[in-house]
């Protein structure tokens, strides 16, 4: 088996889709326009009720006599981590890379991450992630996602705990080593597979030119389920492996940051109601001059974080994924 850029060392391109007809078309074309050579495609549909198998196969078809081999499996709804576990357990490449429906990778993604493994061939590098970038849209909502994921990237440093689904690679026998893709985990896949093959002694590593483009984030309930899955999850990586992340092949620990991006806001929905609550007791209490003051300065303070309404309400969408994760350890279900 070859190593590093060797033309003769295959990749497996992976991903997986649910009702996204409209997104087939663009993420499959900026699959087959890679520059490296050679590579396999495998898609997934996740039990799809509109047009995505279609489109799939007919992407597939149009493509017979081109020099990329593309698969499509069609399975039940499964869900995201059992659709990669199907594609890992199809691929024949030395290195699986996975992305999203939703994505455009940059025509130079896996030759990114290739040539970054060059330089660390002395390294147990077992994955690669590159860096999505989150177009701006036309909404607030879709600009704080986009600056939101700017800022996380750029305090990326060499070493990582996350190799992200939208732009990343892992090598075949160390993600097979692992036990791969747990059908049964709500979402953070990427994360789990992560810290696990960090705790098996491998590295990952961060590539900053490998760029993966994803659509606009653009309503804003979309933007709060997400949110709120990603709490949900993050309960569960949490409990699984603390709070203060892995021990890298060095000994040193590698805090996990599934919802660093969050740290900001999370507590803004607490101290609103802790605010109501003061100016309510200022209000009902003896109309002493303290009181006043201090039910004046709480009003002032919640009268502006009002003025911050997509942020409270992301804070909320915390707080109930948090819960629903405190249930699923309760229970023992989607993962824990």
């Amino acid at each position: 088996m070859h190593r590093g850029g060797n033309s003769l060392t295959l990749v497996s391109i992976t991903v997986c889709a649910r009702n996204a007809e409209n997104w087939v078309e663009q993420c499959f074309s900026s699959l087959v326009s890679q520059d490296y050579r050679p590579i396999e495609i495998i898609a997934v549909d996740d039990g799809s009720s509109d047009g995505t198998l279609e489109k799939m196969l007919n992407f597939r078809d149009s493509k017979l006599d081109h020099e990329i081999e593309i698969s499509v499996i069609s399975s039940e709804p499964l869900g995201l981590s059992a659709g990669r576990q199907l594609a890992l357990e199809s691929a024949n490449g030395e290195w699986v890379a996975i992305t999203d429906i939703d994505c455009r990778p940059h025509s130079n993604w896996i030759s990114a991450m290739i040539s970054a493994y060059d330089e660390y061939t002395s390294e147990n590098v077992v994955a690669i992630t590159g860096r999505t970038i989150f177009s701006e849209g036309n909404t607030r909502v879709s600009k704080i996602r986009s600056r939101t994921i700017q800022r996380k990237y750029e305090r990326r440093t060499r070493l990582v705990t996350l190799a992200n689904g939208p732009c990343s690679m892992f090598r075949r026998e160390a993600l097979i080593a692992i036990g791969g893709f747990n059908p049964c985990w709500y979402h953070a896949e990427d994360m789990e597979v992560s810290l696990l093959l960090i705790q098996s002694g491998g590295s990952i590593i961060y590539e900053s030119t490998a760029l993966v483009q994803h659509v606009a984030e653009e309503g804003l309930l979309l933007f709060l389920r997400k949110r709120c899955r990603d709490a949900r999850a993050h309960f569960r990586i949490v409990r699984r492996f603390g709070f203060q992340g892995v021990k890298n092949p060095s000994g040193s620990i590698m805090k996990h940051d599934f919802v660093s991006d969050a740290e900001k806001v999370v507590f803004l929905l607490p101290i609103l109601l802790i605010g109501f609550s003061m100016c309510g007791l200022g209000l009902v209490l003896t109309p002493k001059p303290y009181w006043w003051g201090i039910t004046g300065t709480t009003l002032i303070f919640v009268l502006f974080s009002l003025t911050k309404w997509t942020q409270i309400l992301w804070s909320a969408s915390l707080w109930y994924g948090g819960i629903l994760g405190l249930s699923d350890a309760i229970f023992r279900r989607r993962g824990h």
